[in-house]
């Protein structure tokens, strides 16, 4: 099996060790548009050569999209029509599901593409995190399953179980609304509490020396890549704002019980929210 990683970073780069490391890949082919990327990626061994996306897909029997969701949609049609006569597979990793759906509905090779997600990643983004074992335990989303080729899906399928991961299906709609609650909005919550901590060390420079673990681990996704999560956000932004719109009502909840200094409300609140063991446990 010889395989085309578009995008060497934090994903694609832990798929290649992996999928080398246990006998799925024979030979792996890199594709980024970042020089620094290329490099780190020969030298480190996580690919065994850099190419041109025309060239490694022509060399490739699968081909693995993990650029940034909007990068990722606008490469897709121009790959599925590479690929035109031939068996090769197609599969993307990226966060959003129905954008990039939409976008090759009607191609003459979308049968040959499998649109999947999995659940896997770290605050660090590029070559140089790459990790092995990433992946193994942990769930990935296989989209729309009824419209790839069964052979298509059989060797996508085969690469996740490679990988230790635990597949589920469903439609690509249907995961953009889950992940928009049990992912998005944990970026964007991160993202601003940074924000408003950061607003407040510009008075108070002692602030960030007072955090404990819970506001590390509450921040940790504050880190996480522009480039990979503002085009997540604009492609999701539907059932974006709707979490959003739900998180907020929860707040001001929060805001007008403190402000009532209710402590049996507060407590309603939280031994609600303590439900959520039952999911996580």
């Amino acid at each position: 099996m010889i395989i085309c990683i578009v995008g060497i970073g934090l994903i694609g780069g832990s798929l290649a060790i992996d999928l080398k490391r246990r006998g799925f890949a024979t030979t792996v082919i890199g594709v980024d548009s970042n020089i620094h990327h290329q490099n780190i990626a020969v030298h480190s061994g996580l690919v065994d050569e850099i190419d041109t996306l025309e060239n490694a897909v022509n060399k490739s029997d699968l081909i693995i999209l993990s650029t940034p969701v909007n990068a990722n949609r606008e490469m897709l049609p121009r790959i599925l029509t590479l690929i035109e006569g031939t068996g090769k597979v197609v599969t993307d990793m990226g966060s959003t599901k129905a954008g990039i759906a939409e976008a090759v509905i009607n191609h003459p090779n979308r049968s040959r593409y499998v649109a999947s997600h999995p659940m896997a990643g770290t605050e660090f983004s590029g070559p140089m995190a790459a990790i092995g074992k990433l992946f193994d335990y942990k769930h990935v989303i296989i989209c729309d399953r009824e419209l790839s080729d069964t052979d298509a899906l059989e060797t996508v399928a085969e690469m996740y179980k490679t990988l230790n991961m635990r597949i589920s299906y469903m439609p690509a709609v249907d995961h953009d609304v889950h992940v928009a609650y049990v992912s998005h909005i944990s970026h964007i919550t991160s993202f601003s509490l940074a924000l408003s901590v950061l607003d407040k060390e510009k008075d108070e420079e002692n602030i960030l020396k007072l955090a404990g673990g819970g506001f590390e681990s509450t921040v940790r996704l504050a880190k996480s890549n522009a480039e990979t999560w503002a085009p997540i956000f604009l492609q999701n932004s539907e059932y974006i704002i709707e979490v959003l719109d739900n998180y907020l009502e929860k707040m001001n909840l929060f805001k007008k019980y403190i402000l009532e200094k209710n402590q049996e409300g507060l407590k309603d609140l939280m031994n609600e929210a303590n439900k959520i063991r039952k999911i996580l446990n």
